[in-house]
């Protein structure tokens, strides 16, 4: 189906004459372009000029764009109350509500502008889903903050409550954080989700050169724009639709460049979902076999100090795609929404900074920024960002100390009752357990502001946000929920992770979890709405946390 199918029907035709249009705009191809602009997340404020160059773009190509709008929340806003029991689920909602107007107004190809968090992924979904000619462009990365002349980012505000609340900070330093921390527009200035599904766009091949690392202040970034409008017109000319660019390969040079970044556990979400509307299995396997092979060539916060704008002038995606395929880490020959294979886009990009970008032979690991793990506590496995984590968290044992939700671990953890050795422990955060998958920010900024970092550990069956660093252990399955191992442990219990084999067990004999079993009851839950059918659709954070019948 095209736009044919409205245009040569006279009542239809009288609608769009409704909307201005004039007889030629409507006989030419019909160009969604989906905005994410709205004037609550600051990665979203500005995409009303990236729209507008979209259009353009679309108009000097000889396309007729037509804008609808997709929803977007901020992750850090809500963050650590209930709000964050809705920040998942909008992917779904995300690429549903796209679906339906796509599909509804009969339109010939798409224009994706998102930026933050499920936004992204949402739209990919969507893209995937409807199959029709699309390109994406986000809404481009915020500049680093400064404080006390070191570049910061938003985990560094974060932290610093958690500092403060140690009495390593004073008040008058907390402040300078809340106001220097987030100095312009855009996605959060790390490699947080925003920002690594913006740059797994384009080693996916749905993004131009520069879609997840041009800053959204920058002039370049509604060039960019322009491009990729005037870009979807040869698109559908070709009739190059998603499903030709994200292949198995192309995902797979997805997760490899996910590992040279340090790329958020999100995408270890997304990714999967992502694949699973384009028919494809995206399991937690490849994800370990990809990073076993795949070195770790980046260090951006929170892993280290260096910010998106280092990587952008650094050479940005295609630089780091560019060191992977020299090595043979590629798939070279993916068709992508340039036209040319990812072989003919990298050809020529430089790594100007191996600072910033290492080169193959000096990367920070030769293991990839994520890792996934296995044992009697999560059969079905669990994620951690080995990229973040201190080499003295690698491996930990230690006592467990329980909790049932985010706020009851925040009131421990910031009123000094986490110690030394602990491992904290949040469960029925889970995706039907929240329901909706909550970030743990709060807790793992608290704990590293605490000074606690190098020596305690947290795991949950829920998730965290890219600004997370420490050894943080999440998507733990099957969740609490539905009585996975997470659910049966006690307080005092101790816990053996070892992060380079890829394990994490309880050490509590198999017959003392069986009769922990046998009385064990769910937590209860009150949801209503959305959140009640989420809950009941959802299935494990193990497959992508994506809606099935079937679960």
């Amino acid at each position: 189906m095209n736009s044919d199918a409205i245009k040569k029907d006279v009542p239809k035709r009288a609608l769009f004459h409704a909307l201005g249009l004039t007889n030629e705009e409507i006989d030419q191809p019909l160009i969604g372009i989906v905005s994410s602009y709205n004037e609550i997340v600051p990665g979203h404020m500005n995409i009303d000029k990236v729209v507008q160059a979209v259009k353009t773009g679309v108009s000097m190509a000889g396309g007729t764009p037509l804008v609808f709008p997709a929803i977007a929340v901020c992750d850090g806003i809500a963050m650590g109350h209930r709000g964050m029991k809705y920040s998942l689920v909008t992917r779904e909602l995300i690429a549903d509500s796209t679906e339906a107007m796509t599909i509804a107004h009969a339109l010939d190809a798409l224009v994706l502008v998102p930026n933050c968090d499920k936004n992204v992924p949402g739209l990919l979904m969507a893209a995937a889903r409807l199959n029709v000619p699309a390109i994406f462009v986000s809404g481009g990365p915020m500049l680093a903050g400064r404080v006390q002349g070191k570049k910061t980012s938003f985990s560094s505000a974060s932290e610093a409550v958690g500092a403060y609340a140690a009495g390593k900070i004073t008040k008058e330093v907390l402040n300078e954080y809340e106001a220097n921390t987030c100095p312009t527009c855009g996605s959060c200035s790390g490699m947080y989700t925003a920002n690594s599904m913006n740059c797994l766009t384009e080693a996916l091949g749905m993004g131009l050169k520069g879609n997840g690392t041009v800053p959204a202040v920058y002039s370049a970034r509604l060039q960019l724009a322009k491009h990729a409008g005037m870009q979807i017109m040869k698109l559908l000319k070709e009739n190059i639709c998603p499903r030709d660019i994200m292949t198995m390969d192309a995902f797979e040079n997805a997760l490899a460049v996910d590992m040279a970044l340090g790329c958020s556990t999100n995408s270890a979400l997304h990714l999967p979902a992502i694949a699973h509307e384009c028919g494809l299995e995206l399991n937690l396997d490849i994800l370990n076999r990809i990073s076993e092979h795949t070195p770790n060539l980046c260090h951006l916060a929170p892993a280290g100090h260096t910010y998106i704008e280092d990587l952008n002038e650094a050479g940005g995606v295609y630089a780091v795609m560019k060191e992977l395929a020299d090595g043979g880490l590629l798939h070279t020959d993916c068709m992508t929404c340039t036209g040319k294979t990812v072989a003919e886009n990298i050809a020529d990009s430089v790594n100007k900074n191996p600072e910033v970008i290492r080169p193959l032979d000096h990367p920070y690991s030769q293991t990839g920024g994520i890792a996934v793990l296995r044992g009697n506590l999560a059969p079905d496995g669990c994620v951690v960002k080995r990229s973040a984590v201190s080499p003295k968290m690698l491996k930990h044992k230690g006592p467990a100390r329980v909790f049932n939700s985010e706020e009851d671990a925040m009131s421990a953890i910031l009123g000094g009752k986490i110690h030394a050795d602990d491992v904290v422990v949040i469960r029925y955060e889970g995706p039907k357990g929240g329901p909706g998958m909550r970030e743990m920010l709060n807790p793992t900024s608290a704990i590293m502001g605490c000074g606690l970092g190098e020596s305690v550990a947290l795991i949950t069956d829920g998730r965290f946000s890219g600004a997370t660093r420490g050894a943080a252990i999440g998507h733990i399955s099957p969740e609490a929920a539905v009585g996975g191992p997470i659910a049966l442990i006690q307080d005092g219990d101790s816990i053996e992770i070892d992060i380079p084999n890829h394990s994490i067990k309880i050490d509590v004999p198999e017959a003392e979890l069986t009769a922990r079993r046998a009385v064990w009851k769910p937590k209860e839950q009150h949801v209503t709405g959305y959140l009640a059918r989420y809950a009941a659709l959802v299935t494990s954070g193990s497959k992508g946390a994506v809606l099935s019948l079937q679960n």
